[in-house]
């Protein structure tokens, strides 16, 4: 009895992975059409992607038409009997853009500019909110009056007498030396 469960679970298991990779695969087939797959891709899955460091994408990027099929069949031979826009229509069958376009500046940093300025106003209006509403007043011991006696309170104590406030006064002369 043990064998026989033990064989169903393994034609279970090879089943649902027969029946995963077939689902893989449709799902690859639907997703590119009828694109042709001209190589592996930088990460080994047939997606097209205009990329500088990874120039060749794993498939092209329009799906072939008649034109562009009898293109094909004409750039087998000498390529000096091409046309510069039989050229250029190959180019834009197999890549969405040049190398030029792909490194033009797209504007981002002004979003990325946008979204700083706006957290960075945010900010400062959540402190002055919190200023106004929700902090008290600065004690009275802030004072210009108070902070003098309070160092005033710590010369006649003599706190630091070593190498901190007290050592910087003359106690002879009640000044700074």
């Amino acid at each position: 009895m043990a064998n026989v469960n033990l064989a169903q679970v393994i034609l279970r298991n090879a089943l649902r992975t027969k029946v995963g990779v077939r689902h893989n695969h449709d799902l690859i087939v639907q997703k590119i059409g009828k694109r042709e797959i001209v190589g592996y891709g930088w990460n080994g899955l047939p997606v097209y992607a205009d990329r500088v460091d990874y120039p060749m994408p794993p498939i092209r990027f329009k799906e072939p038409t008649p034109d562009v099929l009898a293109l094909r069949e004409k750039e087998k031979g000498d390529w000096k009997k091409l046309s510069i826009q039989e050229k250029k229509a190959l180019y834009r069958a197999s890549f969405c853009q040049t190398f030029s376009e792909m490194k033009y500046p797209t504007g981002e940093w002004k979003m990325c500019l946008g979204f700083g300025l706006i957290a960075i106003s945010m900010s400062i209006a959540t402190m002055l909110m919190m200023k106004a509403f929700v902090y008290d007043d600065l004690p009275i011991t802030f004072d210009e009056e108070h902070q003098k006696a309070q160092l005033k309170r710590m010369l006649d104590l003599g706190v630091g007498n070593i190498d901190g406030l007290s050592s910087k006064w003359d106690y002879e002369n009640n000044k700074w030396k």
